[in-house]
C-alpha cells in the first residue's frame, strides 16, 4: 500500500495537485489553472488519485470538487515537499 501511495506521489503533476489540494479542496478548472497541465491531463491524474483513495470528489453544482482523503496523506506530501526545500535551499534539516 504505502509503495503505491510513494509511487502515485512520484508523478510531478499528482504532486503538484495534492499540495494544491493540502491547501484547500477546487475543482478541475482551478487546479487546472493552478497547475498549468492541460484539463484533461488533471482529469486523468484526478482520477488515478481517486481510484487510489488519495482523493474524494463531491459535486456542488455543475462542478465536481476535490479534496484529500485525510491528513495524514496532506501531512506526507507537505514534509515531502518541506524536505525536497530543505534539499534545495541548504537549509538544516531539523527534527
Amino acid at each position: 500500500m504505502a509503495a503505491g501511495v510513494f509511487a502515485l506521489l512520484s508523478d510531478p503533476t499528482r504532486l503538484h495537485l495534492l499540495w494544491l489540494l493540502a491547501e484547500d479542496e477546487a475543482d478541475v478548472g482551478r487546479l487546472t489553472e493552478a497547475c498549468g497541465a492541460s484539463r484533461t491531463a488533471v482529469s486523468q491524474h484526478l482520477a488515478k488519485l481517486r481510484l487510489a483513495g488519495l482523493v474524494e470528489s463531491r459535486r456542488h453544482s455543475r462542478h465536481v470538487i476535490y479534496r484529500l482523503t485525510d491528513g495524514h496523506l496532506r501531512r506526507l506530501v507537505l514534509e515531502a515537499l518541506n524536505h525536497a526545500d530543505h534539499v534545495v535551499t541548504g537549509e538544516p534539516f531539523h527534527e
